[in-house]
């Protein structure tokens, strides 16, 4: 059964398959909450009803949400599970209304890293390859959206669990939360979580995580500057609708920009990065909302964006408005069995 809320249209397009998303909201879909006690806008879900919910929503304005949900492997980051990812990042990432995504999982392992079952010896070279070059699409998809992506870590990040963490742009965790490179244990260096690590982290910090594997704390993690902000599991929700706030409230076009030039310029030399810099901001002071930005910051003022941030989904009357006790409103999104739901679709 294929269910999506009334707010939901276009299609998404996935691997040659193109589903309608047009249809009305089903009373008794499953829906997972955020938080009971904040309503929040509900403006994209989809569920594929298969299995564990399967969601993908716009949870808060302007912020979309994607959660990593397979508790059978402590979401190990599969080849399925990663191809969903990169599904998720780059789904419509051109909407002006799209500000910013925010990764989580469900559980206390935020993910335990690549599934070693597909790192077996039985596996063969070509499914190992195949791994670690989604793994390297997933970390390009993340560097190449165009606004923020953040993680959003409630437990244990090991492996390459910790690696898909250090590559978000921003990542907020709780207090019980733990970062590790434990993969010489089994014998496989940590290798390709050590390139985002190195970025992220000075090298000694990010050499003694690998040699020893030892996990981190959260308040460890924040310190060497691998997080950037550590608070109580409680107030993890209260820390992240700061962030997101702030950031959605800015032109999502210089954002953007500055985003990318950001990534562009980080491993350029000195002198090379800021005469690209002043190139940079040329072009960004060319831009109809630096142009609004200044005059709004002189006359004290709101500046108003090219692209506002739409708040309020669109209405349709001839849609039925979902009841509060389908959840809607407070809702969160799951990556379960989707690539299994669509081949199903499409049959």
């Amino acid at each position: 059964m294929f269910i999506l809320s009334k707010y939901v249209c276009n299609q998404i397009k996935l691997n040659s398959i193109i589903i309608p998303l047009r249809r009305r909201f089903s009373k008794g879909s499953k829906l997972l909450f955020l938080n009971d006690e904040r309503p929040l806008t509900f403006q994209q879900h989809i569920h594929l009803e298969d299995g564990p919910p399967d969601e993908l929503v716009y949870g808060r304005p302007g912020v979309r949400t994607v959660c990593l949900y397979t508790p059978e492997n402590k979401n190990a980051l599969s080849i399925d599970l990663m191809n969903r990812l990169i599904f998720s990042i780059k789904l419509d990432d051109d909407d002006p209304n799209l500000r910013c995504i925010v990764m989580w999982a469900k559980g206390n392992v935020f993910s335990a890293g690549h599934d070693l079952k597909e790192l077996t010896k039985a596996a063969g070279p070509e499914k190992h390859k195949q791994v670690f070059e989604t793994a390297e699409k997933l970390m390009k998809a993340i560097v190449e959206c165009p606004v923020p992506v953040i993680a959003k870590v409630d437990g244990h990040a090991a492996a390459a669990g910790c690696q898909l963490v250090a590559q978000c742009d921003l990542v907020i965790a709780s207090t019980r939360s733990k970062f590790s490179t434990p993969g010489a244990n089994c014998g496989i260096f940590c290798s390709t979580p050590g390139i985002a690590l190195a970025r992220s982290i000075s090298r000694k910090h990010a050499l003694h995580m690998l040699f020893t594997g030892t996990p981190i704390t959260a308040e460890e993690a924040y310190r060497i500057g691998l997080v950037n902000k550590v608070v109580p599991h409680t107030k993890l929700d209260d820390e992240l609708d700061k962030i997101v706030s702030t950031i959605t409230s800015k032109s999502r076009d210089v954002i953007t920009l500055g985003k990318k030039f950001f990534y562009e310029q980080i491993d350029k030399p000195l002198l090379e990065a800021y005469e690209l810099g002043s190139r940079k901001m040329c072009e960004n002071l060319a831009h109809p909302d630096a142009t609004e930005g200044v005059d709004s910051f002189i006359h004290k003022r709101k500046p108003k964006w090219q692209n506002e941030l739409q708040k309020t989904p669109p209405t349709d009357e001839s849609d039925p408005k979902p009841s509060s006790s389908d959840g809607a409103g407070k809702t969160t999104s799951i990556i379960g069995n989707l690539g299994n739901s669509l081949k199903k679709l499409k049959k």
